[in-house]
């Protein structure tokens, strides 16, 4: 199998704003400590990518793209989302990509090192999280399938998403699971991340 190119990561993230960002957790922290905790995970995230060595972009929601540059800085590739449902602006990202969001305190560089390895042999890697979603998807080509016509935030999208590459026939490897930060009982678990 030819050797690819590195797949760029493309880091989904929404600006901080208070009321705007990790709303679930505005009961237990408020609006602007639920932003507050966002931006800490997103942060966190663009280190641990950064200390992966892999090539990676902040495809951004919520703000401006000034606005994401002066949090993030100059040296931060920028990509808007576009319009859409999550699904509609997943689908936007070139292939070879990994698609990652910011909210898994657990993440590691090794994480993100052993799916661009994945993918030197499957077509796909994907990395489950505790409550029944992904934490991350890979592709060596696109494969709009997996992002049309998925009830987003249920606890079916990883079987879904399994369901669909299998019809497909599209070899993939699985990761370790971890547990994203998105519910109140969640905070328990990462009390580094509370304000």
């Amino acid at each position: 199998m030819a050797v690819m190119q590195p797949p760029t990561i493309a880091l989904f993230a929404k600006y901080p704003a208070a009321g705007a960002a990790k709303t679930r957790l505005i009961p237990a922290l408020g609006p602007e400590g639920a932003a507050q905790v966002h931006r800490l995970l997103v942060e966190r995230t663009i280190a641990t990518i950064r200390h992966s060595g892999l090539p990676f972009a902040v495809y951004f929601s919520g703000a401006p793209r000034e606005d994401f540059a002066a949090w993030l800085g100059d040296d931060v590739a920028l990509v808007e989302q576009g319009e859409g449902d999550l699904g509609d602006r997943l689908t936007r990202v070139a292939a070879p990509a990994i698609l990652l969001g910011a909210d898994i305190p657990g993440l590691t560089p090794r994480h993100l090192q052993q799916a661009a390895s994945a993918l030197d042999r499957s077509d796909a890697v994907v990395g489950p999280a505790q409550d029944g979603g992904y934490y991350l998807l890979g592709f060596r080509q696109r494969l709009p399938f997996l992002f049309t016509d998925m009830e987003w935030g249920t606890a079916s999208v990883l079987d879904h998403t399994l369901a669909r590459l299998k019809a497909q026939n599209i070899a993939f490897t699985l990761l370790d699971m971890l547990a994203d930060c998105d519910r109140p009982a969640d905070l328990a678990h990462y009390p580094n991340l509370l304000p």
